[in-house]
C-alpha cells in the first residue's frame, strides 16, 4: 500500500469509528510501524483534517454541532486525589475534554483527555502508572482547568458541588 492510499484508509477507518483509534492498532491492521501511523496523521493534520489525540487514540472530530453545556472548572489537589476528582466528573455525566496548565514559559498547555466513564478514567489512570508519566499539574502546584461538556448547566453545577465537596476546587486566597 502507497502512502497516499495508506492515509485515505486512516482517515476513511477514522471517520467511520465512534471511538478512538490508537496508533498501535492502525499499524498492526495497516502492517506499518506506529511510527508511520504518528506520521501520516501528522500529516493528515497538516492538511487540515481535524483529527485529535487523546490518550486512547485518535478522534475524528465531528461537524455536528455539540449542544451540550461546556464549562470549565479550576482545581487544585495532589496526584493522589486526581481519579477521584475525574469520577466526580463522570460520575454525574460529565466528559472530561481536557486539562490545561497556565505555565510560566510557554503560557496555557492542553491535554486532551475525553474521559467520560469510570472505565476510561481507569484507563487514564492505569496508563499514567503504565509510562510513568507526570501530570501537567504538577508544573504548577497542583492548579488546573478542566473543560467538562454535560448534558445542561443543572448538571455542571451538580459536578462543581461533587467537586467542592471532595475539596479540589481552586480556593484563592
Amino acid at each position: 500500500m502507497k502512502a497516499i492510499e495508506r492515509r485515505q484508509e486512516i482517515s476513511k477507518r477514522l471517520k467511520e469509528s465512534q471511538q478512538a483509534l490508537s496508533a498501535s492498532t492502525l499499524a498492526k491492521e495497516l502492517q506499518v510501524s506506529r511510527q508511520i501511523i504518528v506520521g501520516d496523521v501528522a500529516l493528515l493534520r497538516a492538511e487540515g483534517m481535524a483529527i485529535t489525540a487523546t490518550p486512547r487514540g485518535y478522534l475524528m472530530n465531528s461537524q455536528k454541532e455539540d449542544t451540550r453545556f461546556i464549562g470549565r472548572v479550576v482545581c487544585q489537589h495532589t496526584m493522589d486525589r486526581t481519579k477521584a476528582e475525574l469520577y466526580a466528573i463522570v460520575d454525574f455525566g460529565g466528559e472530561v475534554l481536557n486539562v490545561s496548565v497556565e505555565h510560566p514559559l510557554y503560557g496555557e498547555l492542553s491535554g486532551q483527555l475525553n474521559l467520560n466513564s469510570r472505565h476510561e478514567v481507569d484507563d487514564f489512570m492505569e496508563r499514567l502508572d503504565t509510562v510513568q508519566a507526570t501530570l501537567l499539574s504538577q508544573l504548577t502546584d497542583g492548579i488546573h482547568l478542566h473543560t467538562i461538556a454535560c448534558k445542561d448547566q443543572e448538571t455542571f453545577k451538580k459536578i462543581r458541588v461533587a467537586l467542592e465537596e471532595l475539596d479540589v476546587l481552586y480556593q484563592s486566597e
